[in-house]
């Protein structure tokens, strides 16, 4: 969704071209809350990740609330170092000096280049000059954070009591599950539990945003958090967090369909898993295999490369039970089944969303993953990427 959007009540943003990106487009933003938030956050599971990660799982771990985001595009401040940290720990010092709210209530985030330092000279003047640039719509700063990205990426859920849930991301190529090389975050005026939240966040990460594959690579950078401010008063909590699975569900949708070179969103559906960890590590490993990929960009319905990817996945099947269907024909039930393989992959060109529906036949649990197809753009685009 990218129509006029604007943030939930007590949220303003603010982005801003501060030439950290060659091309000279915005790549400085901040996200403000008048009011303290409560707030869950995940991050990259990467060994060596970025500052800004390593940073904000403090801050997680410290229980306090936060008010502000810092985000810079163009450089991922990973792997710089001593420097880095305090380069990433000034970038939140100054917009908190510029809000006028404690620094250790603002998030940072880094996304682009490994290995580079930020050059702070810029990120300090541009700092200074965002509370000019703050406003209620979302555009400015979902279009900010992107990379790689060919179109923003934004969704949005109402609460009966009329709170609202915003969420936007970035992400386009290295992904992968535990959170790879994308932003996502969700803003809501609802009143929330921080506790319940933080504690029911985890496995809505794992059915959202770690069910997203564009690549099979993980960055260092990676993360997602909600902010919860509640000055929408008192909210159902069950209805609010199936509201924010919603909401990051079609984020991660819009991340795999704009994957680096993608032309057709991936979409792999698993039922009768012994449980649901079983059922999304089927789907995501359809998903990454180059060679299924592959198959979807040239339209081929090679049912083969699924029972591939299904086997080597760790997921427990009953090859006599497993059934597979492609945009809905059944290909294989315990057999190779009889079918016109023309009128699928004629099915599968034309559709923007190729759908792979698999039972493994072995329980009743099930699972979601989305990726896209593989392309020679991706190459491009990878081949070219610092040089």
């Amino acid at each position: 969704m990218t129509e006029s959007l604007t943030f939930p009540r007590g949220f303003q943003a603010a982005a801003m071209a501060a030439q950290l990106k060659p091309s000279g487009k915005t790549d400085l933003s901040c996200v403000i809350s008048e009011t303290d938030c409560a707030w869950a956050f995940a991050g990259t599971r990467s060994t060596t990740a970025a500052a800004s990660v390593l940073r904000n799982r403090e801050l997680y771990a410290g229980g306090g609330p936060v008010r502000g985001l810092v985000v810079n595009a163009g450089i991922a401040n990973a792997a710089t170092g001593q420097r880095g940290a305090r380069d990433n720990a000034d970038m939140a010092d100054a917009l908190g000096s510029v809000m006028n709210i404690d620094e250790q209530t603002v998030l940072t985030a880094s996304t682009g280049i490994i290995g580079h330092l930020l050059p702070m000279d810029r990120v300090l003047s541009g700092v200074e000059h965002l509370p000019e640039e703050l406003q209620r719509e979302v555009l400015p700063f979902a279009t900010a954070i992107m990379t790689t990205d060919t179109t923003p990426k934004t969704a949005h859920a109402t609460l009966k009591n009329g709170a609202n849930i915003v969420g936007t991301a970035k992400g386009s190529g290295m992904i992968h599950p535990d959170m790879a090389t994308m932003f996502a975050f969700a803003f809501s005026d609802a009143q929330v539990d921080q506790a319940a939240l933080r504690e029911a966040f985890p496995a809505i990460v794992a059915r959202t945003f770690n069910a997203v594959t564009v690549d099979g690579d993980t960055s260092t950078s990676d993360m997602t958090a909600v902010f919860a401010n509640g000055l929408a008063g008192a909210t159902d909590q069950a209805e609010f967090l199936a509201a924010l699975e919603g909401v990051m569900r079609d984020l991660a949708r819009q991340i795999a369909a704009d994957g680096e070179g993608a032309t057709k969103l991936l979409t792999v559906k698993v039922t009768g898993a012994a449980s649901e960890h079983e059922a999304l590590s089927a789907a995501r490993t359809c998903c990454v295999s180059p060679l299924l990929k592959s198959a979807v960009h040239g339209s081929d319905p090679n049912w083969g490369r699924v029972i591939m990817a299904v086997g080597r996945s760790g997921a427990q099947v009953d090859v006599e039970k497993l059934q597979v269907s492609v945009q809905g024909v059944p290909v294989f039930t315990g057999k190779p089944l009889n079918y016109d393989a023309a009128a699928v992959s004629a099915s599968m060109k034309a559709a923007g969303e190729v759908i792979f529906d698999i039972d493994l036949g072995v329980g009743q649990d099930k699972g979601e993953a989305w990726g896209c197809d593989l392309s020679a753009e991706y190459v491009s685009i990878n081949a070219d990427y610092t040089t």
